[in-house]
């Protein structure tokens, strides 16, 4: 028995047959109740979510802050986007970088993955040694920056 998904934008297109791939990449302030419970429980309803849209990628949360990268269909990710916008657990939310372009998945396998405040600089830094993708590697090495900067640097800090 197969099931049918949306589109995941991994149609080729283009001549390097890679996908056209929204990504959107934010930082916002955790509301004061969010605590482990509340972190599980959106990675639970992101976990059965995101692969009906087709978005992947990765999730920080520590030290008061949230931290997200998300890739899909621009269209299955400003809907998401909408969504948080509205979620009282969170405010103050800055977009750090955001782009639509013919580019490899950063995070292929992650319907959304936890990732610590403390292990973000080394999955970062091995997706930045793993990728071929030029674009990739751009955005990647901002968010290394980002991460020696305020407010995400309070992720990685004790």
């Amino acid at each position: 028995m197969s099931s049918h998904h949306p589109p995941r934008g991994d149609e080729p297109v283009g001549e390097h047959d890679l996908p056209l791939l929204y990504n959107l990449v934010y930082c916002s302030r955790a509301a004061a109740e969010v605590d482990d419970a509340a972190v599980a429980h959106i990675l639970a309803a992101a976990r059965r979510h995101n692969p009906r849209q087709g978005i992947t990628g990765l999730l920080v949360a520590g030290g008061g802050i949230f931290f997200q990268w998300l890739e899909g269909p621009q269209s299955s990710v400003k809907q998401l986007m909408a969504r948080l916008h509205a979620d009282p657990r969170h405010s103050d939310i800055v977009t750090l970088t955001e782009t639509e372009e013919v580019r490899e998945r950063l995070f292929p396998e992650w319907d959304m993955e936890l990732v610590s405040g403390a292990d973000i600089r080394a999955v970062l830094e091995d997706a930045l040694e793993t990728t071929a993708d030029s674009y990739n590697a751009q955005a990647l090495r901002l968010l290394i920056e980002h991460l020696d900067s305020a407010p995400l640097g309070d992720l990685v800090r004790p």
